[in-house]
This record gives C-alpha cells, structure tokens and sequence, in this order.
C-alpha cells in the first residue's frame, strides 16, 4: 500500500468509519470543534425542528379538513318519518334461510316505521303492525317507493 501512495503521491490517512469522534476528517466536516459552538448549533437545530413539526402539523389537519369535506359532500341525509316504507339490509345471520349465492337480494321489506329513536335509528314493523326488529340503525335502511 505505501508503496502506491509513493508512486502515485498521495498521503493515505486512516479513518474510523464506525467511530467518527476519533476521525479528524469527521470533525472537521461537522465543524464540532468548539463545544460551545456545538451547544449552539444543537439548539438551532432544536428550533427549526419545532418549526417543521408545526408546519407538518398545520398541513395534516389541512389534508384532514379537505378529506373530510370530500366525504361529506358524497353523504346523503336521510330521515324516516313515522308510517314510512322502508327497506333493511338483509341480515347476514339468520342462518335458517336457504342462500343463493350471488343473486340473492340485499334488501328485504317493505316494513313500516313505527318508532324514531334518537341518532338516526329506528323500530320497523311488518304491515300487520307486529314489530320485526326493535331498533335498526338508519345507514342500513331506504326508502320503499311502491
């Protein structure tokens, strides 16, 4: 090795790649020479990061607010009132019916609102007036148009 840094005039120095405190090339790149320089520098350091975290912050609830808006403008209010038709979801298990695969209907009904809770659910009952489910959350019903 010497005598390739002889021919071709180059000074070879050695560098601690797994400790950087003791190369001096290290230092020097990352001007730590001074301590209360390095303190310094720390703290400036500390200061731009609390600036980045509320700027990170501040686009976060900006991308949560436009998320939000998007979702909401997609929502359809319903409300039932009592004596409205409406169809409900299927329920997945009653196990007691036969299925039929894929071209079963989703829906079932048509039943009568009898009682409006709050929050959006609901007690439906057949056209006999015998109440079929006591309480139904509104997301899993629609109206019946005859």
């Amino acid at each position: 090795m010497t005598k390739l840094c002889e021919k071709y005039r180059f000074q070879h120095s050695f560098s601690a790649s797994y400790n950087p405190s003791s190369n001096v090339q290290a230092e020097a790149f990352n001007k730590l020479t001074n301590p209360d320089e390095n303190a310094n520098v720390r703290l400036a350091e500390l200061e731009a990061l609390d600036e980045k975290r509320l700027a990170a912050q501040q686009r976060l609830e900006i991308y949560q607010a436009q998320v939000a808006g998007a979702f909401n403008r997609k929502v359809k209010f319903r409300s039932f009132s009592i004596g409205d038709l409406v169809l409900t979801v299927r329920r997945p298990y009653v196990i007691t019916r036969k299925m039929h695969g894929k071209f079963e209907p989703k829906w079932e009904g048509p039943y009568v609102i009898t009682k409006v809770f709050s929050k959006g659910a609901y007690e439906l009952s057949n056209a006999e007036g015998k109440c079929v489910y006591p309480c139904v959350n509104g997301k899993f019903v629609k109206k019946f148009y005859a």
